[in-house]
């Protein structure tokens, strides 16, 4: 996500200057980092996954009786993708999964992370199911398991059926909040014999803002903060709801949580009073998603900002809203905050970031390795999570083909390797990490970027549809295969 207009969003919304005072979480302990073994391996049973989304790979939009999501209709407005494409065909994965499923089986992961098209499965967005709807995850789940892969389905993964949008503002209203659950226990009874774990809705933090609040991603809308609180909070409660609806329809044992890009702080020195500075900051700044899902309640700093903008809730909303999940999804790509402790309220301050901040091909995605280790560090220590997955992480590389036909992409490499390195870090100091997602299987439709920014493991020809492994993909199956990033 373009990270630069998301950091002046989340500074806004959270009002630093006048967020109330500081939070109840327990202070950190200062830590010297030790010098990090990149040879020591990985916990036993740590898994090793790749990931995915609906949208953005498919294609077949007009197939087998899917219906349209908002994203089919955003990205056919003329000036809304960078290089003018849709998702019409993408990766044609709908009909090419067994070829992709090779892939994945290829490098040597253990796990999937997919999304499930919603317009799939209720064209209507609510109502009666599409027959067809769930054949093709009911083939792909299949696929998946012959070979050796474990699925992890997510229900949302942006692509809203337009026909909810039309009809009562999509995630303006409860009642897509209801649909959504119920959408959540159709799949759950049909899958979950099969798809053990579930992520409800993936990242809460961008489609909100950008598609409600800035018009930036779809559905292009651009409401006052009154109506894009509003909205986020019925996000929260279609995912406590969806929650609820796996429970009851689902098959004992479905393990279910939310996959969100979490407002990732860091301090900018690991001092005591820095560490301090970026816990408030992280449970501050993610108020409106991550916090009310995992206390049951907004921060009185985020009421207080918000005012007579403050979402409308009842008691038993937020009751049904911190339903007990059974894991956090982080996603995680580049530090958001550098921070420092403040005397003034809320106790931390922000620090701007140089010009001359390193970043990756996509200019939003900053090089800050140590990310990785502050944001689920102190996410576990805030709200005491027991099981963390890092539900993705990757980056976009220029992916130039060289005169031999391949792709040599050390940039991406440097990338995972530091990133890795930080995350081994985190586990080693106990931070319950136990599953990496690497963004993105191969290269796809990026939303607002079109097919200009490529994220995958795999270079994929838009024309052709060839796809061929990059050497960042023997890098991954390197670290897959010793269970350990190696020198």
């Amino acid at each position: 996500m373009p990270a630069d207009v998301s950091r002046r969003e989340f500074t806004r919304f959270a009002g630093l200057a006048a967020l109330g005072a500081a939070t109840g979480a327990r202070a950190a302990e200062n830590e010297t980092p030790a010098s990090i073994d990149r040879r020591a391996p990985f916990p036993k049973d740590f898994l090793w996954g790749t990931a995915t989304s609906s949208y953005q790979i498919e294609g077949a939009v007009n197939e087998d009786g899917r219906g349209k999501s908002i994203w089919d209709i955003f990205s056919h407005t003329p000036g809304k993708i960078e290089d003018g494409s849709t998702g019409d065909r993408a990766n044609e994965h709908y009909h090419r999964y067994k070829e992709d499923v090779a892939l994945i089986r290829a490098l040597g992961v253990k796990a999937y992370r997919f999304s499930i098209a919603w317009p799939r499965v209720f064209p209507e967005g609510s109502g009666q199911p599409n027959p067809k709807g769930l054949d093709f995850y009911n083939r792909l789940v299949d696929e998946l398991l012959a070979s050796g892969i474990e699925p992890y389905a997510t229900l949302y993964h942006w692509d809203l059926p337009q026909a909810l949008q039309d009809r009562v503002g999509g995630w303006q209203s409860s009642d897509t909040s209801k649909a959504f659950a119920d959408y959540a226990a159709y799949v759950a009874a049909r899958l979950t014999d099969r798809v053990k774990t579930v992520f409800t809705v993936n990242e809460v933090g961008r489609f909100v803002n950008f598609g409600y609040g800035w018009g930036i991603d779809a559905p292009g809308l651009k409401l006052p903060a009154a109506q894009l609180n509003q909205a986020r909070h019925h996000v929260a409660l279609g995912h406590g709801l969806a929650v609820q609806a796996i429970r009851a329809s689902g098959r004992a044992g479905t393990r279910v949580g939310a996959a969100e890009n979490i407002a990732a702080c860091v301090p900018a020195i690991a001092t005591p009073d820095n560490i301090r500075a970026a816990e408030i900051a992280t449970r501050e700044l993610n108020a409106g998603f991550l916090g009310v899902v995992l206390e049951g309640k907004y921060t009185d700093g985020f009421l207080a900002y918000a005012g007579a903008n403050a979402p409308k809730f009842t008691a038993e909303e937020l009751k049904i809203i911190s339903t007990p999940n059974d894991f956090v999804g982080l996603n995680i790509y580049a530090p958001q905050f550098y921070v420092t402790a403040s005397d003034r309220a809320p106790g931390f301050h922000v620090l701007p970031f140089p010009t001359s901040f390193p970043h990756m091909n996509s200019e939003w995605l900053r090089v800050g390795p140590e990310v990785i280790y502050w944001a689920p560090r102190l996410a576990a220590k805030i709200w005491n999570i027991e099981t963390i997955y890092i539900s993705e992480n990757g980056t976009s590389s220029e992916d130039r083909i060289a005169a031999d036909g391949q792709v040599y992409d050390l940039d991406r490499i440097m990338f995972l390797r530091n990133y890795l390195t930080q995350m081994q870090r985190a586990i080693s100091e106990g931070v319950p990490i136990r599953g990496y997602f690497l963004w993105s299987l191969m290269d796809n439709f990026e939303w607002i970027f079109g097919y200009g920014k490529r994220f995958g493991l795999y270079r994929v020809d838009f024309e052709t549809q060839a796809r061929v492994p990059k050497l960042s993909a023997a890098f991954y199956r390197d670290v897959v295969a010793r269970n350990a990033i190696g020198v």
